[in-house]
């Protein structure tokens, strides 16, 4: 059975930093392309970032410049780091993972999701 768990959220002001992890369990997911989405209070659950299996990166354009997504196949892992975090990137961050090897943006091509972790930015 596969598992994804998220760790690293919390609180942190507005210009700080966190990084979040990813780490998947029952298969191996080199081949696979990851992403990271984000939820917020009143939103649809929106893309933030993805990876492909050739180290691929796209990024929403609300982050991009600010949040770097990398992955470490040996550890089955993901990580986002977040630089410079503004109060709207406030919202529960969600760890997924498609069977197929390119990025793709839309929430239907992942299969495997984790509950998520909640990162709040505060001014």
């Amino acid at each position: 059975q596969v598992q994804v768990v998220e760790s690293g959220g919390g609180l942190v002001q507005a210009g700080g930093s966190l990084r979040l992890s990813c780490v998947a369990s029952g298969r191996t997911f080199s081949s696979s392309a990851m992403a990271w989405f984000r939820l917020a209070p009143g939103k649809e659950r929106e893309f933030v970032a993805a990876i492909s299996e050739t180290n691929w990166a796209g990024y929403a354009d609300s982050v991009k410049g600010r949040f770097t997504i990398s992955r470490d196949n040996a550890k089955n892992a993901l990580y986002l780091q977040m630089d410079d975090l503004k109060i709207e990137d406030t919202a529960v961050y969600i760890c997924a993972i498609r069977d197929g090897n390119a990025v793709d943006y839309s929430l239907e091509a992942y299969a495997y999701w984790g509950q998520g972790i909640q990162v709040t930015v505060s001014s």
